[in-house]
């Protein structure tokens, strides 16, 4: 099993996938399937997507792409930019096609020709190979294009000869375009250059006229930034036109920037606005299962030449902003010594406090981040129940716990939770329940998901929250623990869902959670919470539980 940072992704974000299968979409597959774009955007704005038309390839059929008339022909073009090319299909297959940007993002590293492979099937012809630099710009561009889309939308829709122009542009070259401003604009790179390359790749994966338009565009953005004349939005007038104006420069949802505001006032929100647009910074986890730990892994990154620093928090974590790919490459994560864990996942399950011989279960467990690390602190000694309503990711979590020499103490159930607790009467001495959230805490991390979180999904997740707790404190023992945990920093999904559920089971009562995290995260009502502006981590919650003995 290959300990791979999309998986790892994953792990940092566990609850941001929901549970739910209505609230999952699956990655494009295009060795399968040939997507024909269909789309009318509402730019400056949320996306209003028309539903895609996919088309299943035939054996010896000629493939259908984003271009109807374009027959699938294998040829190598050595003047596009290899990383942008990929860059601009990786950004059509998360807009249009469904993908997720981690999953992506980790595919290219290392694995260039299968990215160069998905070149050829969407717009024709192969460049040259990706080489380590070429890897690196793609994971940068791309994350950071998503983004930043509505702040480079805003760009192109101002430099555009009218809004119908902008909002009637075909994917691709939008796609290509906005490489192009977030080259100029966010990277710095040589200008003239990004004009030059960006055009090239229009005239050859659309035709000379998508060229002469990327060309004229982009020239007017290098003149205007040359300038420090960028046409930037103003802050001012009512609340609204505030929240907009604000969602525009620092690229959110305007639903997240009105809620925030009003939570959290203006500064703050701005505060957490630029951590969530900032290079994601990781932590890694130490296997004490396999008998590695922190001293070994510092070693390591200390002869692999990975800039990295200790954990202020957690015992058998390290802190690392650059080297992933070197990690990789070196096969620390395929060998099962380390995994990729946010502190802040890490401090959840020191709230668990799982101790060798308790039975514990998982009830959202996979793809197994927390559920990991519980395992390896049972010291091969106590059970660990991990379910999860997902089977694909429940096989991941069950490689992984072999993979880390942990599976002797997991045992993976397939099951609805809900379900699962009507139809079964074990009791447990703990019960963690990660539930499914709006991951508004790991938007650092996963930079596609403020464009696919929607308001009306809070209140879709608090009910379902609500289902999970009730289910989950059916297993717990007299005198047992239940710990709630999210990766939101919304307090209708992690305090008010406590509160509510308290009023609903008047058998449990709130365990301080000082006695097992640094004080600096500890509420005023004893739960824990991470917050990125203050403590620099993912955003996540939890809260500490305790079934009264009868």
């Amino acid at each position: 099993m290959e300990g791979t940072l999309s998986q790892l992704s994953f792990i940092s974000s566990n609850s941001s996938l929901f549970l739910n299968t209505q609230f999952e979409k699956p990655p494009l597959m295009a060795d399968t399937l040939v997507l024909r774009a269909i789309k009318s955007t509402e730019r400056n704005g949320a996306s209003k997507t028309k539903p895609l038309k996919y088309i299943r390839r035939r054996t010896g059929q000629a493939s259908e792409g984003f271009h109807e008339s374009r027959k699938r022909v294998s040829k190598v073009n050595l003047e596009v930019s290899p990383h942008r090319a990929v860059c601009a299909v990786r950004l059509m297959r998360i807009e249009l096609g469904g993908a997720f940007a981690d999953l992506l993002n980790e595919k290219g590293k290392g694995s260039g020709s299968n990215e160069m492979g998905y070149v050829e099937r969407t717009l024709g012809f192969r460049t040259r190979p990706l080489d380590d630099r070429d890897l690196r710009l793609v994971t940068d561009i791309v994350g950071g294009a998503i983004r930043w889309r509505r702040f480079l939308d805003h760009l192109i829709a101002s430099l555009c000869h009218s809004q119908k122009m902008f909002e009637g542009m075909e994917p691709l070259l939008l796609q290509i375009l906005r490489i192009g401003f977030y080259e100029i604009v966010k990277l710095d790179m040589p200008p003239y250059a990004v004009v030059d390359e960006n055009v090239r790749l229009a005239k050859v994966a659309l035709r000379p006229g998508a060229g002469n338009m990327v060309n004229g565009i982009l020239r007017k953005l290098v003149l205007l930034k040359e300038n420090n004349t960028l046409p930037l939005p103003v802050v001012e007038g009512d609340d609204r036109a505030k929240a907009r104006a604000l969602a525009t420069i620092y690229s959110h949802p305007v639903w997240m920037v009105r809620r925030w505001i009003k939570q959290l006032g203006q500064d703050v929100a701005e505060k957490l606005m630029t951590w969530n647009n900032s290079d994601p910074h990781f932590s890694i986890r130490a296997n004490i299962a396999k008998d590695f730990t922190r001293a070994d892994l510092v070693e390591l990154l200390t002869m692999l030449k990975v800039p990295h620093e200790l954990s202020p928090h957690l015992d058998n974590f390290v802190r690392i902003s650059t080297g992933m790919q070197i990690i990789i490459q070196a096969s620390l994560l395929k060998q099962g010594l380390c995994s990729v864990q946010d502190e802040s996942a890490g401090l959840v399950v020191s709230i668990v406090d799982p101790q060798p011989g308790e039975t514990i279960i998982d009830c959202c467990a996979a793809p197994g981040g927390k559920t990991l690390f519980m395992a390896s602190r049972l010291l091969s000694q106590g059970v660990i129940s991990a379910i999860d309503i997902n089977k694909g990711r429940l096989r991941i979590l069950k490689e992984s716990a072999i993979l880390h020499e942990v599976d002797g103490v997991i045992n993976t159930i397939h099951a609805d939770l809900r379900e699962f607790a009507r139809n079964n009467s074990v009791k447990y001495d703990k019960v963690l329940l990660d539930a499914p959230c709006s991951g508004l805490g790991v938007l650092s991390k996963r930079a596609d998901l403020r464009w696919n979180r929607k308001l009306e999904d809070i209140e879709l997740l608090k009910n379902l929250q609500d289902e999970l707790l009730d289910a989950a404190s059916m297993f717990v023992k007299p005198g047992g623990v239940l710990v709630y945990s999210t990766c939101s920093i919304d307090p209708e999904e992690n305090e008010e869902r406590v509160e509510a559920f308290l009023e609903r089971h008047s058998e449990f009562h709130i365990d301080p959670v000082d006695r097992y995290v640094p004080h600096n995260f500890v509420t005023m009502r004893g739960f824990y919470f991470s917050n990125p502006v203050v403590h620099s981590l993912d955003g996540s919650f939890a809260a500490r539980l305790v079934a009264i003995r009868i």
